[in-house]
């Protein structure tokens, strides 16, 4: 299996390859050459196998020969193995036709830990065949950094440092990354939204002195590898409700569109996704593209909903490039005014084409709590503010067709956001016994202004301390 680039400069990789790069040498992102396939008999004998051995078989034909299947199995079987529920993604039933596919029983409590238990093994597996050491630098808006920090400390060939937004994760959230104080491990809080630090991010990447002194690699979601992770529990909630027999929608609250392209990647690779709804809060730039064509940056605001609070979609640029007809100069050129003007200028065949697929949803705070209230009330069932936008998203777009059940996707536990479900139900949702001592451990993080430069000389600091 080979990659190319969106913007269509960068030289092909293999797996291995775009695992270790993250992001392409002219700034796009890789994607498959070709996209793998399955007949509906294959994927009817996908049917009831334990989590850990379908994502294997799914994630293996992305990797290819750079990878062997037994070492991929023995990898995810130990990635999932510390799952706090027995299916480790199980689906529980909302209503007469919703059913929230419940992303968050790994160590970090988010859906980010079920792509990061696997990228730490596959980033070990590679640098111990290949004698290096890398940097890992990454932006979160909450759930990544904690996640990658789980799945990367302690871990001999890897540095890590993360940039979160200062004052605009949860408490939960932000703890979850600072109190780690691993060698390898270092956070920095920047004076700025998420924006600035996914800006911060791609400017180390495309400078190219600093990213080769540092071997730099990624774990955001712009690494391909995160998102072949994230397709495999699409599919298992599709095969389990009936699929590929039975046509699925799925609702998911997503910022940074990731989460949603492994959704897309599921129906590209055969499964009957009838629709694919994407809820948003008050930063709602893929719900207004959808709407009316208008893929416009406005200023990024807090919200209960903090994983969200993005306006800047990086993996929508892998879509652009299938709707553009894989035209990496195309999609260089939408992007380049994008960043640009703050205007994206889609052609109107291509919005359509999206808009047939993709539907999208903005739900503001108020409304947020009332839909947290609601599950609480009518289903007994305790969500958090992004898997509640999920749900009201899910209620308002159905497809019409009844028969066709829509799976929400149950980003984070309730307990990562507990002022937010205080304020919706009137309780405060304790952490889980393995986190109870959260808020009195340690925290360790370095602060800096949006400035490359500042973030350069920090990120160096770090890695030569250790290397």
């Amino acid at each position: 299996m080979r990659y190319l680039s969106t913007r269509g400069q960068a030289a092909p990789r293999d797996f291995e390859g775009v695992l270790l790069a993250g992001l392409a040498e002219d700034g796009g992102l890789f994607l498959p050459e070709s996209w793998p396939s399955l007949s509906a008999a294959e994927w009817r004998a996908l049917r009831g196998l334990p989590y850990a051995e379908l994502s294997a078989r799914l994630i293996h034909p992305f990797a290819g020969e750079a990878l062997s299947f037994e070492t991929l199995r023995a990898m995810t079987g130990e990635a999932y193995a510390g799952f706090g529920h027995p299916a480790i993604a199980p689906l529980v039933q909302l209503d007469q036709r919703s059913f929230a596919l419940e992303l968050f029983h790994g160590p970090t409590l988010a859906f980010k830990d079920m792509a990061m238990q696997l990228l730490g093994r596959l980033f070990d597996h590679a640098l111990a065949r290949r004698g290096e050491r890398i940097t890992i630098v990454g932006a979160t808006s909450g759930d990544t950094g904690s996640a990658a920090i789980e799945a990367c400390r302690d871990r001999h060939a890897i540095d890590l440092v993360m940039l979160h937004p200062e004052g605009r994760t949860s408490e939960v959230q932000r703890r979850q990354m600072t109190t780690v104080l691993s060698p390898n491990i270092a956070n920095i809080a920047i004076q700025g939204s998420f924006d600035d630090c996914q800006d911060l991010v791609k400017a180390m990447f495309n400078d190219a002195p600093f990213r080769r002194e540092m071997h730099l690699a990624a774990v955001n979601s712009i690494n391909w590898a995160r998102v072949a992770a994230q397709i495999p529990y699409y599919a298992y909630a599709a095969l389990a409700l009936g699929a590929p027999d039975r046509p699925v929608a799925f609702s998911v609250p997503t910022g940074n569109f990731g989460n949603v392209l492994a959704a897309w990647a599921v129906r590209r690779m055969g499964l009957p996704v009838e629709r694919l709804i994407i809820g948003a809060n008050r930063n709602n730039i893929l719900a207004r593209f959808l709407a009316s064509n208008d893929m416009s940056i406005r200023t990024v605001e807090p919200s209960y909903s903090p994983s969200m609070d993005i306006q800047v979609s990086s993996n929508f640029e892998r879509l652009l490039f299938e709707l553009l007809g894989r035209d990496g100069a195309a999609t260089a050129a939408v992007m380049g005014r994008f960043r640009a003007e703050g205007l994206m200028p889609v052609p109107d065949a291509a919005w359509r084409e999206a808009t047939a697929l993709f539907h999208g949803f903005t739900l503001d705070d108020p409304g947020t709590l009332a839909e947290i209230r609601r599950l609480w009330t009518t289903a007994g069932y305790l969500a958090d503010p992004h898997t509640a936008i999920g749900t009201a998203a899910a209620r308002a777009l159905a497809p019409e067709d009844p028969g066709i059940p829509v799976v929400v996707a149950a980003t984070a536990h309730p307990a990562k956001f507990p002022d937010a479900v205080e304020a919706a139900i009137g309780l405060r949702p304790p952490l889980p016994p393995r986190l109870a001592d959260l808020y009195e451990r340690q925290e360790r993080y370095s602060g800096a202004a949006p400035d490359l430069a500042v973030v350069e000389a920090l990120v160096r600091g770090h890695a030569r301390r250790n290397g």
